[in-house]
């Protein structure tokens, strides 16, 4: 069986490490000539680092990531609403990592060329299309130049994410993702530490929200961590056309960001009008998903990842959801020479389950205990629990955690 996956994202990368420890060859066709460490930070949760773990990358991940002790989610003026403990903290078998994406996506990269080879990743191939021919799949491919070139395998995997050509030559009319009216403004700087180190905030609600994690830890900065900060800011309605596709991670200003936070937004952790003043690189993005489909796997072609289903990035779930995607395809491939019943069992396990973490998301996931709290108590609160029952708080959270695990 040979697999071609169109995309060498965290999805793609994940999916072939898997393929391979199968015993399943696989080839990653990548549109971008060169790979760097774009992005900022991510969250890896502990159903997803499991799958990661058993192909041996947790001693990676340590080097790479900060094990995350704990999530506060606070109101957007700084008020504690709940605490949570996270992965080992929480008694789970597993940590959570928050991670700078960029440094995630090199670390499996490298191990996808030292395990399959470097040949089996082939960057400047674009997808362009492609047919069936028999039992097989024949992929179309661009380069830069515009020479052309074509690859043949037993599947297609469209790993290539919110824009996918996979998805689009099954759904043609889908048109431009949907936008929530939010833009997220983001970056990363080395900041004093706070709670331990190890600790995330998530303060505010889809309106206003401010996120802040530390994605690394250096022996040589002893006091202070890598700090991813988001901040997102509802600045049209729901549904609006969203930015063109070559704004989607425009570098932005100090002064974009300020205008419209300052003065929305507060905690006591850091200063958030130093914290952005102090970052270099600076990036926009709209946060956007797609409507769910009814159907994923065609025959021998499949979708994985944000190809199949993008998220609004809330609940820390979207590269989690993607690398349990891999395990599931690759467990379905393995119980079957029938690849076209593997490939229709895996869409019926994972696109309904995603299809609700979806429209979770869209909610706000379990980021929405927030906007429970704040429309209860618009002007602050003295004790959170005047304002909403311990019950009621950890319903919301948890109601999440047991679809999205």
């Amino acid at each position: 069986m040979s697999v071609l996956i169109a995309g060498g994202g965290i999805a793609g990368l994940t999916l072939a490490l898997m393929l391979h420890e199968a015993g399943i060859k696989t080839r990653i066709f990548e549109k971008s000539r060169a790979s760097g460490e774009l992005g900022v930070g991510i969250n890896v949760l502990p159903h997803a680092v499991a799958e990661l773990d058993r192909l041996g990358l947790t001693v990676r991940l340590d080097e790479i990531g900060v094990r995350t002790r704990q999530l506060i989610y606070k109101t957007a003026t700084g008020h504690d609403i709940l605490m949570q403990p996270r992965g080992l903290w929480a008694g789970l078998a597993h940590p959570q990592y928050s991670i700078h994406r960029g440094r995630l996506h090199r670390m499996l990269l490298d191990c996808v060329r030292e395990r399959l080879g470097p040949d089996h990743v082939v960057t400047d191939r674009a997808l362009v299309d492609f047919r069936k021919t028999g039992d097989a799949v024949c992929a179309q491919f661009v380069s830069h130049d515009g020479a052309r070139s074509e690859a043949t395998g037993d599947i297609l995997i469209g790993a290539d994410g919110i824009h996918s050509r996979v998805r689009a030559h099954y759904h043609p009319d889908e048109g431009h993702p949907r936008w929530s009216g939010v833009v997220m403004w983001r970056g990363a700087t080395w900041v004093p530490r706070f709670g331990g180190g190890d600790t995330m905030i998530v303060a505010g609600g889809m309106d206003y929200k401010l996120v802040l994690y530390p994605i690394a830890h250096d022996p040589a900065r002893p006091d202070e961590a890598l700090m991813n900060w988001v901040v997102n800011v509802k600045v049209a309605e729901d549904g609006t056309p969203p930015p063109s596709r070559n704004d989607w991670s425009r570098q932005a200003t100090v002064q974009d960001v300020l205008e419209h936070a300052r003065g929305n937004l507060a905690v006591t952790e850091l200063n958030l009008e130093d914290l952005v003043r102090r970052t270099d690189g600076i990036y926009e993005y709209p946060m956007c998903d797609r409507d769910s489909l009814p159907c994923w796997s065609h025959g021998r072609v499949t979708l994985i990842g944000d190809a199949a289903h993008p998220m609004y990035p809330v609940g820390s779930n979207g590269a989690s959801q993607a690398i349990l995607d891999a395990r599931c395809l690759t467990d379905r491939l393995t119980e079957t020479s029938d690849v076209v019943a593997a490939l229709a069992a895996y869409d019926a396990t994972r696109r309904p389950v995603t299809a609700e973490i979806v429209h979770m998301n869209r909610n706000g996931g379990p980021e929405r205990v927030i906007d429970f709290v704040q429309a209860r108590a618009p002007n602050g609160f003295a004790d959170v629990h005047d304002v909403a029952s311990p019950e009621e708080l950890r319903a919301i959270v948890g109601d999440y955690r047991a679809v999205s695990h």
